[in-house]
């Protein structure tokens, strides 16, 4: 796995926060922005994806199946 070199400005605010909580905890900076940045990336991957599926469904451009439906194509009764 390779690295990407990523720069991002913070808040004076959360800068100070991030510093506090690596120097109470011997881990680095680079440690707790990965643990966001990993945890939160499924969040936002959960939300923009389903949105743009939602935007789709709206347009007319996906389809749509009933719960009705996929039962008795899987042969689970209607």
């Amino acid at each position: 796995m390779s690295a990407l070199p990523t720069s991002i400005r913070l808040s004076p605010e959360s800068e100070q926060r991030l510093n506090f909580l690596a120097s109470q905890t011997g881990r680095s900076k680079a440690f707790y922005l990965r643990q966001l940045i990993e945890s939160g990336l499924d969040d936002l991957e959960d939300y923009y994806l389903a949105a743009d599926v939602l935007e789709r469904v709206r347009r007319g451009r996906e389809r749509l199946h009933s719960a009705q439906d996929v039962r008795a194509d899987l042969g689970l009764g209607g």
